[in-house]
């Protein structure tokens, strides 16, 4: 049995367009995948701590070979629970809307607090930077515009090389992609472009 964790990064709820077709896909995997178990995280509803000076202390403290104080081992140990919820699963969803041409701070934040060597990455003269995190993931992308490569407004794009290039550095490299683009579209082409993308989620459903 596999375990999937969905990360859902939108306020919007009903009316947000990546969660919309996320939803399309984890129906269809359940549907294939009964045995396999499904947990959400809506970063809205979960309290994420401050990194403050004693969690970037500790951080510090482990990358030299020190050992934390007391308050900071404290201080960290909500970090590593926090990050044992994220790499317990074997598959990944993420739902992210575009936000001034990034994403979400509250996505932002999840990313900086479990993002912590010895953790999600490590560091050796050997290997140099390396990932620690393994499985696969899927992200369902909405942008109010069109940021299509080569076009004027591509360099515009700072949500999925910065999301995806996260994703890689941490060691998830097997990465689907679902673009809802652009959302600021009327009615008529918006509804066809989700039965396009729900298809597109069923078939990626089927075989993740």
């Amino acid at each position: 049995m596999a375990k999937l964790l969905y990360i859902e990064s939108s306020p919007r709820k009903e009316r947000s367009h990546s969660i919309k077709i996320a939803r399309v896909f984890l129906e269809e995997y359940s549907l294939v995948n009964p045995d396999d178990s499904i947990k959400a995280i809506d970063l809205w509803d979960k309290t994420l701590p401050d990194f403050n000076e004693d969690r970037l202390n500790a951080k510090y403290s482990l990358m030299h070979g020190q050992n934390p104080t007391e308050s900071e081992q404290e201080a960290w140990k909500e970090i590593e629970s926090l990050f044992e919820e994220f790499n317990d699963a074997d598959k990944y969803v993420f739902s992210v809307p575009m936000w001034n041409f990034g994403f979400p701070y509250t996505l932002k934040h999840y990313i900086d607090v479990i993002t912590q060597p010895g953790l999600a990455w490590s560091h050796s003269p050997e290997e140099g930077f390396k990932g620690l995190v393994t499985g696969k993931a899927l992200v369902v992308y909405a942008t109010g515009g069109s940021y299509a490569p080569g076009s004027e407004t591509e360099a515009f794009d700072l949500q999925k090389p910065s999301f995806e290039g996260w994703l890689g550095f941490i060691g998830l490299t097997d990465i689907s992609r679902l673009v809802m683009a652009p959302t600021l579209a009327s009615p008529e082409d918006l509804t066809a472009q989700e039965i396009v993308l729900s298809g597109e989620a069923k078939k990626i459903a089927q075989v993740f």
